[in-house]
């Protein structure tokens, strides 16, 4: 495969990815902003300019912080390259640049997603109601991924867009993490009751409330919910699953590339393989985010490397 067919696979599969995590990101920071004693909820609507770093671009472009202009930054707004319209057209552009390699249920279902994003812009946030908007959008990206799994030869086309995917979604758990665990901090907050709801809300933006309730009994605690996003071999946004994925599609690539990105990612799997939640917490939860960070980009540069570079 060319690798440039191969980098328009992967980052197809990326933006789509980053579409959705964005829309769950902006689904859990809008409820959390309307919670008591979210002071305002300045807290919480930081939250997706600080993980995604585009915090300075949002202030000059918009004079207040509040859940309506996050909205439109996030959603609609072209200037911004990591909007969820701006990563869906990359996606579709990606995917049209590569057309003859998906099959037409696959591009089908992108090109629609593209075409009807266009027309809900038009109409605007309002039209519909935020949660409508965001449930929309996540339902897209769920079908684009059924019609790809599907409806194509699990080959390295199909391998480079799992790759894509499951390195940003790797990404993503971890820094929202990360930022959750921030917020809290940045609170002090010693209240129960909100703490819980907190907790929930991060479990449904990685969309695993009803496995944390089908795997613990009891309410929410760290110690749990760490374990969960962190070392759960089934739950398909934990940073265990992502990573393990991640070793396989490197393994299916046919080819004699990527051995140092094969080679880290395995490394990185068997810490999370045999890691323990009493470890973590012990060693720092936000100082072991930032050590899985740090190794999941050292992957995808290698696989740029070995892939697009290397080539």
């Amino acid at each position: 495969m060319l690798s440039r067919t191969a980098s328009s696979i992967y980052w197809m599969a990326r933006s789509l990815e980053r579409a959705e995590n964005l829309t769950r990101l902006l689904d859990v920071s809008h409820n959390m902003s309307l919670m008591p004693n979210s002071k305002g909820g300045q807290q919480e609507l930081l939250a997706p300019l600080t993980i995604t770093g585009r915090l300075d671009q949002f202030r000059e472009s918009y004079p207040q912080l509040n859940a309506e202009a996050l909205l439109e930054f996030f959603l609609f707004d072209e200037t911004n390259d990591g909007s969820i319209f701006s990563c869906i057209r990359s996606a579709r552009d990606n995917a049209h640049s590569v057309r003859d390699k998906l099959s037409s249920e696959a591009w089908e279902s992108i090109n629609a997603t593209w075409l009807e994003l266009r027309h809900r812009r038009q109409l605007g946030i309002n039209h519909e109601g935020v949660k409508s908007l965001i449930d929309w959008i996540k339902q897209r990206s769920h079908e684009f991924r059924g019609a790809a799994y599907g409806t194509m030869l699990h080959n390295n086309v199909f391998h480079f867009m799992r790759l894509g995917t499951f390195i940003e979604r790797a990404d993503n758990t971890a820094r929202i993490l990360r930022v959750k665990l921030e917020v809290m901090e940045s609170q002090h907050n010693s209240n129960h009751a909100i703490d819980f709801y907190q907790w929930n809300a991060l479990l449904q933006s990685l969309g695993a409330y009803e496995a944390y309730h089908d795997k613990y009994t009891g309410g929410l605690t760290t110690r749990n919910v760490t374990e969960l996003l962190i070392l759960s071999a089934e739950l398909p946004r934990s940073l265990r699953y992502c990573i393990g994925a991640l070793m396989s599609q490197l393994i299916a690539i046919e080819g004699t590339q990527g051995q140092a990105a094969k080679r880290l990612c395995a490394e990185l799997h068997a810490r999370l393989e045999y890691g323990e939640v009493d470890f973590i917490i012990r060693f720092g939860l936000h100082d072991y985010l930032n050590d899985l960070l740090r190794r999941i980009h050292t992957i995808g540069d290698e696989i740029h490397r070995s892939y697009w570079e290397g080539a």
